[in-house]
């Protein structure tokens, strides 16, 4: 895992101490081509060709251990219809398009991802650490 995003970190923060309600949102996976900045900007995910975010749900997710947690089973994007070029980085976001980052993380190896793939995370394969 990358880094929680500013957005995200003070969310936490402020809920952690009381200055905030904090509602879980619905957690989107995104696939990046660059690696973002902490604020959010920066963001360049494919475009076209049947990229979308997947929505997750709480079922999605292990329950957290020592810190860390990862996917219950296989988070899968659609079908490609044509490329989306060199994969480097996912995100998580509260929405399906805009909204808010709420974490990113390296790919590695990143992955070119061209027409007619199905990318996805396997079971166990998308880390998420807060420590």
């Amino acid at each position: 895992m990358g880094s929680f995003s500013n957005y995200w970190e003070n969310k936490l923060l402020d809920y952690i101490f009381g200055k905030d309600d904090l509602t879980p949102p619905v957690i989107y996976l995104g696939l990046l081509t660059v690696e973002p900045d902490d604020d959010g900007t920066g963001l360049a995910e494919p475009s076209g060709n049947s990229y979308q975010r997947v929505q997750t749900s709480a079922s999605d997710w292990n329950v957290s251990a020592d810190g860390s947690l990862d996917n219950a089973g296989d988070i899968v994007f659609p079908m490609t219809t044509g490329n989306w070029g060199k994969v480097t980085h996912f995100a998580l976001f509260d929405a399906a398009t805009g909204g808010n980052m709420l974490a990113y993380g390296t790919l590695s190896p990143a992955k070119v991802i061209g027409s007619g793939v199905i990318a996805k995370f396997a079971m166990g394969n998308l880390v998420i650490n807060l420590d």
